[in-house]
């Protein structure tokens, strides 16, 4: 990890240093998402953002329920009951 020290300047504003905004992906002009969390601010992008979205909804929708895929293809309408 890198650890560079910078002023706030002007309306609180600070500079995110260029390495930083390469290691993002980011450019001037581009939005990042601000949290605060545990006394600390982190700064991200809105892609990795959905992409931790997307990672949760996958854990908590599909880890713990049976493939739905599965139950179609188990069905008695598929098998020709009824």
């Amino acid at each position: 990890m890198i650890e560079v020290k910078i002023k706030i300047i002007d309306e609180g504003k600070i500079a995110i240093p260029a390495e930083y905004r390469q290691a993002l992906g980011v450019e001037v002009g581009d939005e990042v998402i601000l949290r605060l969390e545990d006394g600390e601010i982190r700064v991200f992008t809105p892609r990795l953002a959905v992409k931790r979205a997307q990672q949760r909804l996958e854990r908590g929708y599909t880890s713990h329920r049976p493939s739905l895929a599965d139950d179609l293809l188990a069905s008695p309408e598929k098998k020709g009951k009824k």
